[in-house]
């Protein structure tokens, strides 16, 4: 991607951006309005008529130059950005934004701004790595017959295995078992069925052109990126790719089986917001969150999950049950913040973003019945802990080692 055409692209997404918050106030001050001279009656339409050409007038001046002035600016820094420069993304700062933007707004980006929108690639060394032999050769010299593929979660990237600048999993499972570890990088914002398909596709690649015959795969999913698995491997199964059956291994950490109650709650609020002219610009804006974070409400994996249900009516549970793959161990770990799961506080809070019965699949049998994996608790500690903290590792690690076949 061109850093010009990066620049340029977020000019575009920061006028948008403005148009709209200025739309909403506008929007609201309408609909206030609109009740009070209602309250007032025939006496106040002399004034009505006065203040909307006034109001509109102003609004239509003030949301022309917010949308506009941001995409000027992006467009003379775009033409005037020297090639030497790193693009957005090649800092880190940058990254991070253009993660949570994917995140948040990942499918419009898809749509309007294609040059921020992340496509699903192998990354190392910051760098995306084609899923050819010879350039999968050059960026793992020391190829295993053995994967570690690490999926990140909403609003992240590869980096985040690193948070905290704790050694990564994938280091650490090298070291370890002797595995070779490959990080991803996706849009979070598509839906999690869009991006199952994705990493069915780029895991069939990935495998026909490893460097060595593989043997085994690992797939360790943190949050949002344990359904986006679970979604290729459905996905995968049914297409009856050649990557399928060498899964051994499935990870999913502090990943919302059952879905977010946040994502939820922002859906009931946008429903609630919706029902009266005055919040109702305010509940559009809610309404404009991504696909990715409308599947987190209740863990939606393939298209028939969502594609039927009403954006605009109360969240209601529509996901359909979605098996596991019956030739692999799965397994779902799941904090909380108090040390004990049972502990009320933790039934409350979880790991501050997913619960830990949801995170580890517990209560609905139609769902995910009892027996679908191994489910372990790690106590005292949060969502993003999950990502690299020591008790992870060490039980990630044991996990692995027990099942690891003999020398």
């Amino acid at each position: 991607m061109g850093s010009e055409a990066e620049i340029r692209a977020a000019g575009r997404v920061v006028g948008d951006a403005l148009a709209g918050a200025v739309g909403v106030v506008r929007d609201t001050h309408r609909a206030v309005a609109g009740r009070v001279f209602a309250a007032v009656g025939p006496v106040g339409q002399p004034v009505r008529v006065v203040h909307g050409l006034i109001s509109e007038g102003v609004y239509a001046t003030v949301r022309g130059a917010h949308a506009v002035l941001p995409r000027m600016i992006g467009v003379a820094v775009g033409y005037g950005w020297r090639p030497e420069r790193a693009p957005l993304s090649g800092h880190r700062s940058g990254r991070f934004t253009l993660a949570v933007l994917n995140g948040l707004w990942g499918d419009t980006l898809d749509a309007r701004h294609p040059e921020l929108a992340t496509p699903m690639t192998v990354r190392s060394g910051d760098e995306d790595i084609a899923p050819t032999t010879e350039a999968l050769r050059v960026a793992f010299p020391a190829a295993s017959p053995h994967l570690a593929v690490f999926v990140h979660g909403l609003c992240e990237t590869e980096e985040y295995w690193s948070l905290g600048a704790r050694p990564t999993l994938g280091s650490r499972l090298e070291r370890e078992l002797g595995c070779t570890a490959v990080d991803l990088r996706y849009n979070s914002g598509l839906h999690v069925s869009d991006n199952g398909l994705a990493l069915a596709a780029l895991l069939e690649e990935l495998v026909a052109s490893w460097p060595v015959p593989v043997e085994q795969l690992t797939l360790v999913g943190h949050s949002m990126g344990g359904l986006v698995i679970r979604s290729a491997g459905r996905q995968g199964a049914a297409a009856g790719h050649r990557w399928v059956p060498a899964v051994r291994h499935v990870v999913c950490l502090g990943t919302p089986h059952l879905g977010a109650p946040l994502a939820r709650g922002v859906h009931s609020a946008a429903w609630l917001l919706a029902r009266f002219p005055e919040s109702r610009p305010v509940a559009r804006l809610l309404g404009g969150r991504s696909a990715g974070v409308h599947d987190l409400g209740y863990g939606a994996l393939v298209e028939e999950d969502w594609r039927d249900a009403d954006p605009e009516a109360l969240p209601s549970d529509c996901c359909t049950e979605e098996p596991v793959l019956p030739h692999a161990d799965h397994y779902f770990v799941g904090a909380t913040v108090t040390r004990e799961h049972d502990n009320p506080l933790a039934t409350v809070l979880g790991d501050l973003i997913v619960p830990y019965r949801s995170a580890v699949g517990a209560g609905h049998p139609h769902r995910l019945p009892p027996g679908t994996a191994t489910d372990r608790h790690l106590g005292g500690l949060h969502h993003f802990d999950l990502l690299n903290h020591p008790a992870v590792h060490e039980e990630l690690c044991a996990l692995l080692a027990a099942t690891e076949p003999a020398p």
